[in-house]
C-alpha cells in the first residue's frame, strides 16, 4: 500500500520542524523528524567515541540504531535511547555539529534511510529533513522547500536552545550555520536542494500560522 507522504525540506531552523508537526497533527499522520533521526545517531557516535573515519563502525551504529520517537500532541516528539530520555540531549550544538558531519557519509545515509522510511505508516506522514523529497521519499504526494535567511534561522534557534534551558550564543549559532549551509550544499551524496517538483516557500517574514496555512492550501489542492 502506497502511504501517502508531505515532505518539507530546507536547511536548519527554517520553520520546518515546528511547521511539520503541526501539519502531521492537523491531518492526524505520522511525523518524521529526520534531522532528530541523526541527532540521535550522532549521539550514539559520541558516548561509544567512534571517529569519522571508521566507517564500517558508524555504519554499524546506523544500522543497529534502536530508538523510539514518541509523538506528543502540542509538544516536540519524545525521543527514548536504551531506556533513557535523550529529547534535549540530541539538541545540543555539539551533536548538531556531528549530526552535520556524519550526514556527508554516503554510506552512513545509506544505512539509515531503510530506518526513515520505516516511520511511513497508515494513514500518512509528513517528513521533514534535507532530502526528504529528493531520495528517502521521492514519490511523496506534496514536496514543500523552506527556506530563510541565515539571521532569522539564528534568531529562532537561540530562543529554542533558551526555551530548552541550552545556553547559546548568538554569533556563533549563526557562524554554526552558515558551516552546516555549506556543508549539506557542497556534499557529494544527497546535497541540501529542493525538488524540482517542491513549492518553494521563503519563511523569513512569515510566521509558523502563515506558513501552516501557505502549506495547507496546497494540501487541500492535492486531497
Amino acid at each position: 500500500m502506497t502511504i501517502p507522504t508531505i515532505t518539507i525540506d530546507g536547511p536548519a531552523s527554517s520553520g520546518k520542524g515546528a511547521v511539520g508537526k503541526r501539519i502531521a497533527e492537523k491531518l492526524g499522520w505520522h511525523f518524521l523528524d529526520s534531522g532528530a533521526v541523526y541527532r540521535t545517531l550522532a549521539l550514539v557516535i559520541i558516548k561509544n567515541h567512534i571517529q569519522l573515519d571508521n566507517i564500517s563502525a558508524l555504519v554499524a551504529a546506523a544500522k543497529t540504531l534502536n530508538a523510539e520517537f514518541i509523538d506528543q500532541l502540542g509538544s516536540p516528539q519524545k525521543i527514548i535511547l536504551e531506556k533513557e530520555d535523550i529529547t534535549t540531549l540530541v539538541r545540543s550544538e555539539e551533536c548538531g555539529v556531528m549530526a552535520s558531519k556524519i550526514a556527508t557519509i554516503a554510506e552512513v545515509r545509506t544505512a539509515l534511510t531503510p530506518f526513515l522510511q520505516s516511520f511511513g505508516r497508515s494513514p500518512g506522514l509528513v517528513a521533514d529533513g534535507r532530502d526528504m523529497g529528493t531520495v528517502v521519499f521521492p514519490n511523496a504526494k506534496l514536496k514543500i522547500f523552506l527556506t530563510a535567511s541565515v539571521d532569522a534561522r539564528a534568531k529562532r534557534r537561540f530562543l529554542q536552545l533558551q526555551d530548552s534551558g541550552i545556553n547559546a550564543n548568538l554569533d556563533s549559532i549563526s557562524q554554526g550555520l552558515m558551516e552546516r549551509d555549506l556543508r549539506d550544499k557542497d556534499r557529494v551524496v544527497s546535497p541540501l536542494k529542493p525538488d524540482p517538483a517542491a513549492v518553494i516557500i521563503d519563511t523569513t517574514r512569515l510566521s509558523i500560522d502563515e506558513v501552516l496555512q501557505l502549506i495547507l492550501a496546497h494540501v487541500g489542492a492535492f486531497s
